[in-house]
C-alpha cells in the first residue's frame, strides 16, 4: 500500500494531490492519505464520498487524519 504524508500541505492542496494519485489507481488497489489540516480533513472524505469512492478512517487525532482510500 502506498501512504501519501500531505500533513505539511496546507488546503487545497492536499484535495488536489489525492485527485492526483486516485487517477494513477487500478482497480483493487489502495492508498493511505495522511492530512493534517483543518480544511483538508473534511474537504477530502467529502470529496470521496460525494464520488463514491470507498475509504475508511483508520486514525483521527486532534493533529491527524488517516484514510484509507480503495479503488
Amino acid at each position: 500500500m502506498v501512504i501519501i504524508d500531505l500533513t505539511s500541505y496546507r488546503c487545497p492542496l492536499p484535495l488536489v494531490k489525492v485527485k492526483l494519485a486516485l487517477k494513477q489507481l487500478s482497480s483493487g488497489e489502495s492508498v493511505r492519505v495522511l492530512l493534517s489540516d483543518p480544511g483538508s480533513r473534511q474537504d477530502v472524505p467529502r470529496y470521496l464520498k460525494k464520488v463514491g469512492i470507498c475509504h475508511s478512517i483508520t486514525e483521527s487525532t486532534e493533529s491527524i487524519l488517516s484514510l484509507v482510500i480503495k479503488m
